[in-house]
Protein backbone atom coordinates (compact mmCIF):
# COMPACT_ATOMS: atom_id res chain seq x y z
CA UNK A 1 0.00 0.00 0.00
CA UNK A 2 2.75 2.35 1.05
CA UNK A 3 4.57 1.98 -2.21
CA UNK A 4 1.24 2.73 -4.61
CA UNK A 5 0.64 5.43 -2.37
CA UNK A 6 4.20 6.87 -2.62
CA UNK A 7 3.87 6.43 -6.67
CA UNK A 8 0.75 8.37 -6.75
CA UNK A 9 2.42 11.30 -4.85
CA UNK A 10 5.05 11.52 -6.80
CA UNK A 11 2.72 11.31 -9.86
CA UNK A 12 1.24 14.32 -8.75
CA UNK A 13 4.19 16.38 -7.98
CA UNK A 14 5.22 15.73 -11.74
CA UNK A 15 1.71 17.33 -12.49
CA UNK A 16 2.32 20.39 -9.97
CA UNK A 17 5.82 20.82 -11.39
CA UNK A 18 4.28 20.66 -15.28
CA UNK A 19 1.74 23.27 -14.10
CA UNK A 20 4.17 25.16 -12.35
CA UNK A 21 6.61 25.60 -15.55
CA UNK A 22 3.60 26.66 -17.84
CA UNK A 23 2.53 28.80 -15.10
CA UNK A 24 5.61 30.73 -14.94
CA UNK A 25 6.03 31.54 -19.21
CA UNK A 26 2.70 32.31 -19.55
CA UNK A 27 2.70 34.72 -16.34
CA UNK A 28 6.24 36.44 -18.21
CA UNK A 29 4.65 36.72 -21.41
CA UNK A 30 1.27 38.56 -20.27
CA UNK A 31 3.30 40.84 -17.57
CA UNK A 32 5.29 42.24 -21.00
CA UNK A 33 2.30 42.46 -23.45
CA UNK A 34 0.33 44.32 -20.73
CA UNK A 35 3.47 47.16 -21.25
CA UNK A 36 3.13 47.00 -24.61
CA UNK A 37 -0.47 47.11 -24.78
CA UNK A 38 -1.07 49.64 -22.06
CA UNK A 39 1.72 52.28 -23.79
CA UNK A 40 0.20 51.31 -27.50
CA UNK A 41 -2.96 52.15 -26.29
CA UNK A 42 -1.86 55.25 -25.08
CA UNK A 43 -0.57 56.38 -28.50
CA UNK A 44 -3.42 54.99 -30.04
CA UNK A 45 -5.92 56.31 -28.37
CA UNK A 46 -7.47 53.48 -28.43
CA UNK A 47 -10.06 51.98 -25.34
CA UNK A 48 -10.31 48.52 -26.76
CA UNK A 49 -6.12 48.67 -26.30
CA UNK A 50 -6.13 50.06 -22.49
CA UNK A 51 -9.22 47.80 -21.43
CA UNK A 52 -7.00 44.52 -23.17
CA UNK A 53 -3.86 46.04 -21.91
CA UNK A 54 -6.08 46.19 -18.11
CA UNK A 55 -7.17 42.16 -18.84
CA UNK A 56 -3.27 41.36 -19.46
CA UNK A 57 -2.65 42.85 -15.99
CA UNK A 58 -5.49 40.86 -14.54
CA UNK A 59 -4.14 37.61 -16.24
CA UNK A 60 -0.94 38.13 -15.08
CA UNK A 61 -2.27 38.35 -11.78
CA UNK A 62 -4.25 35.35 -11.89
CA UNK A 63 -1.46 33.24 -12.95
CA UNK A 64 0.66 34.88 -9.85
CA UNK A 65 -2.10 33.66 -7.72
CA UNK A 66 -2.43 30.05 -9.87
CA UNK A 67 1.09 29.31 -8.72
CA UNK A 68 0.51 30.74 -4.97
CA UNK A 69 -2.13 28.32 -4.63
CA UNK A 70 -0.38 25.55 -6.80
CA UNK A 71 0.99 23.27 -3.87
CA UNK A 72 -1.54 24.39 -1.09
CA UNK A 73 -4.66 22.60 0.29
CA UNK A 74 -7.92 21.96 -1.98
CA UNK A 75 -9.10 24.75 0.78
CA UNK A 76 -6.81 27.05 -0.26
CA UNK A 77 -7.15 26.56 -4.52
CA UNK A 78 -10.67 27.28 -3.70
CA UNK A 79 -9.85 30.78 -2.48
CA UNK A 80 -7.61 31.47 -4.80
CA UNK A 81 -10.37 30.55 -7.41
CA UNK A 82 -12.67 33.41 -5.66
CA UNK A 83 -10.02 35.69 -5.92
CA UNK A 84 -9.70 35.43 -9.49
CA UNK A 85 -13.02 35.33 -10.28
CA UNK A 86 -13.29 39.33 -8.24
CA UNK A 87 -10.12 40.54 -9.96
CA UNK A 88 -12.20 39.17 -13.65
CA UNK A 89 -15.31 40.79 -12.39
CA UNK A 90 -13.36 44.30 -11.84
CA UNK A 91 -12.02 44.28 -15.01
CA UNK A 92 -15.08 43.46 -16.90
CA UNK A 93 -16.66 46.15 -14.81
CA UNK A 94 -13.49 48.58 -15.87
CA UNK A 95 -14.26 47.77 -19.42
CA UNK A 96 -17.64 49.34 -19.33
CA UNK A 97 -16.40 52.34 -17.71
CA UNK A 98 -13.80 53.16 -20.11
CA UNK A 99 -16.52 52.25 -23.14
CA UNK A 100 -18.36 55.10 -21.31
CA UNK A 101 -15.56 57.13 -21.23
CA UNK A 102 -14.82 56.90 -24.78
CA UNK A 103 -18.47 58.11 -25.44
CA UNK A 104 -17.92 61.04 -23.90
CA UNK A 105 -15.17 62.02 -25.37
CA UNK A 106 -15.60 61.55 -28.97
CA UNK A 107 -11.82 60.46 -30.12
CA UNK A 108 -11.72 57.98 -32.86
CA UNK A 109 -8.44 55.75 -31.98
CA UNK A 110 -5.58 55.44 -34.65
CA UNK A 111 -6.69 52.49 -36.46
CA UNK A 112 -3.18 51.57 -37.48
CA UNK A 113 -1.79 51.44 -34.21
CA UNK A 114 -4.88 49.26 -32.85
CA UNK A 115 -4.28 46.55 -35.65
CA UNK A 116 -0.82 45.94 -35.27
CA UNK A 117 -0.39 46.08 -31.59
CA UNK A 118 -3.21 44.04 -31.06
CA UNK A 119 -2.10 41.44 -33.67
CA UNK A 120 0.95 41.00 -31.33
CA UNK A 121 -1.08 40.53 -28.21
CA UNK A 122 -3.17 37.99 -30.35
CA UNK A 123 0.03 35.63 -31.37
CA UNK A 124 1.04 36.17 -27.71
CA UNK A 125 -1.94 34.48 -26.38
CA UNK A 126 -2.34 31.93 -28.91
CA UNK A 127 1.28 30.63 -27.08
CA UNK A 128 -0.17 31.20 -23.60
CA UNK A 129 -3.57 29.55 -25.08
CA UNK A 130 -1.57 26.23 -26.61
CA UNK A 131 0.51 25.85 -23.17
CA UNK A 132 -2.57 26.07 -20.77
CA UNK A 133 -4.83 24.18 -23.03
CA UNK A 134 -3.44 20.53 -21.72
CA UNK A 135 -3.74 21.32 -18.36
CA UNK A 136 -7.37 23.04 -18.51
CA UNK A 137 -8.97 19.70 -17.28
CA UNK A 138 -6.52 19.64 -13.62
CA UNK A 139 -8.28 21.04 -11.55
CA UNK A 140 -10.27 24.06 -11.01
CA UNK A 141 -7.41 26.72 -10.53
CA UNK A 142 -5.85 25.80 -13.82
CA UNK A 143 -9.30 25.85 -15.80
CA UNK A 144 -10.27 28.92 -14.51
CA UNK A 145 -6.57 29.85 -16.17
CA UNK A 146 -7.38 28.40 -19.05
CA UNK A 147 -10.42 30.24 -19.48
CA UNK A 148 -8.68 33.45 -18.89
CA UNK A 149 -6.52 32.78 -22.25
CA UNK A 150 -9.33 31.69 -24.19
CA UNK A 151 -11.63 34.81 -23.30
CA UNK A 152 -7.90 36.76 -23.97
CA UNK A 153 -8.06 34.87 -27.60
CA UNK A 154 -11.92 36.24 -28.72
CA UNK A 155 -10.82 39.95 -27.51
CA UNK A 156 -7.96 40.08 -29.52
CA UNK A 157 -9.37 39.09 -32.43
CA UNK A 158 -11.94 41.10 -31.49
CA UNK A 159 -9.62 44.37 -31.16
CA UNK A 160 -8.25 43.52 -34.73
CA UNK A 161 -11.59 43.47 -36.10
CA UNK A 162 -12.48 47.01 -34.54
CA UNK A 163 -8.96 48.47 -36.09
CA UNK A 164 -10.55 47.61 -39.31
CA UNK A 165 -14.09 48.76 -39.13
CA UNK A 166 -12.53 52.04 -37.67
CA UNK A 167 -10.01 52.58 -40.42
CA UNK A 168 -13.01 51.81 -43.09
CA UNK A 169 -15.81 53.94 -41.11
CA UNK A 170 -13.43 56.27 -39.48
CA UNK A 171 -15.81 56.01 -36.45
CA UNK A 172 -15.58 55.16 -32.70
CA UNK A 173 -18.15 53.05 -32.57
CA UNK A 174 -16.62 49.77 -33.43
CA UNK A 175 -13.94 50.45 -30.24
CA UNK A 176 -16.72 50.90 -27.72
CA UNK A 177 -18.80 48.04 -29.32
CA UNK A 178 -16.01 45.79 -28.82
CA UNK A 179 -15.30 47.11 -25.33
CA UNK A 180 -18.67 46.35 -23.96
CA UNK A 181 -18.31 43.04 -26.04
CA UNK A 182 -15.31 42.05 -23.83
CA UNK A 183 -16.54 43.38 -20.97
CA UNK A 184 -19.56 40.53 -21.33
CA UNK A 185 -17.59 37.72 -21.78
CA UNK A 186 -15.05 38.44 -18.76
CA UNK A 187 -18.10 39.06 -16.45
CA UNK A 188 -19.95 35.99 -17.50
CA UNK A 189 -16.29 34.09 -16.75
CA UNK A 190 -16.31 35.67 -14.01
CA UNK A 191 -19.71 34.49 -12.64
CA UNK A 192 -18.62 30.89 -13.70
CA UNK A 193 -14.69 31.00 -11.75
CA UNK A 194 -17.13 32.22 -9.07
CA UNK A 195 -19.89 29.77 -8.51
CA UNK A 196 -17.49 26.80 -9.37
CA UNK A 197 -15.01 28.22 -6.57
CA UNK A 198 -17.56 28.92 -4.03
CA UNK A 199 -18.96 25.31 -4.72
CA UNK A 200 -15.63 24.00 -3.87
CA UNK A 201 -15.07 26.35 -1.01
CA UNK A 202 -18.19 24.88 0.78
CA UNK A 203 -17.55 21.48 -0.19
CA UNK A 204 -13.65 21.28 1.23
CA UNK A 205 -12.64 20.28 4.63
CA UNK A 206 -10.95 23.27 6.15
CA UNK A 207 -8.05 21.10 7.60
CA UNK A 208 -7.76 19.30 4.42
CA UNK A 209 -7.56 15.46 6.38
CA UNK A 210 -11.22 14.49 7.49
CA UNK A 211 -14.82 14.84 6.02
CA UNK A 212 -17.64 14.30 8.24
CA UNK A 213 -20.44 12.46 6.30
CA UNK A 214 -23.53 10.95 8.11
CA UNK A 215 -22.17 10.61 11.38
CA UNK A 216 -18.90 8.69 9.85
CA UNK A 217 -15.43 10.28 9.62
CA UNK A 218 -13.41 9.52 6.69
CA UNK A 219 -9.75 9.92 7.92
CA UNK A 220 -7.50 9.68 4.75
CA UNK A 221 -3.65 8.35 5.04
CA UNK A 222 -1.32 11.17 4.25
CA UNK A 223 -0.18 10.72 0.65
CA UNK A 224 -3.82 10.46 -0.49
CA UNK A 225 -5.00 13.80 1.50
CA UNK A 226 -7.22 16.08 -0.46
CA UNK A 227 -4.30 18.75 -0.27
CA UNK A 228 -2.37 16.26 -2.27
CA UNK A 229 -5.36 14.50 -4.64
CA UNK A 230 -8.50 16.71 -4.78
CA UNK A 231 -6.96 18.74 -7.82
CA UNK A 232 -5.74 16.56 -10.10
CA UNK A 233 -9.68 14.24 -9.19
CA UNK A 234 -11.38 17.10 -9.68
CA UNK A 235 -14.63 16.48 -11.63
CA UNK A 236 -13.25 12.92 -13.07
CA UNK A 237 -11.39 15.26 -15.54
CA UNK A 238 -8.00 13.80 -14.28
CA UNK A 239 -5.51 11.56 -16.06
CA UNK A 240 -6.38 7.98 -16.51
CA UNK A 241 -3.10 7.47 -15.34
CA UNK A 242 -4.09 9.13 -11.59
CA UNK A 243 -7.57 8.05 -11.72
CA UNK A 244 -9.42 7.84 -8.36
CA UNK A 245 -10.12 4.08 -8.76
CA UNK A 246 -6.85 3.41 -8.78
CA UNK A 247 -5.88 5.56 -6.06
CA UNK A 248 -8.98 4.21 -3.70
CA UNK A 249 -7.58 0.11 -4.51
CA UNK A 250 -4.10 0.87 -2.90
CA UNK A 251 -5.61 3.60 -0.87
CA UNK A 252 -8.92 2.89 0.51
CA UNK A 253 -10.64 5.40 3.07
CA UNK A 254 -10.71 4.18 6.85
CA UNK A 255 -13.54 5.01 9.03
CA UNK A 256 -14.47 5.17 12.55
CA UNK A 257 -17.90 5.44 14.46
Amino acid sequence: MDSCCENKAGELAELRGRQGRVLYIVLAINTVMFLVEFFGGLVAGSTALLADSLDMFGDATVYALTLYALHRSARTRAGAALVKGVFMLVFGIMVIVEAIQKCILGIVPQAEWMGVIAGVALAANTVCFLLLNAHRRDDLNMRSTWLCSRNDLFANTSVIAAAVLVGVTGSLWPDVIVGLAIAALFLHSAWQVLTEAWREWKASDPNGEAVQTGGVQTQQPPCCSAENTQSAFSKGEADNSLSATGLDDCCGPKTQR
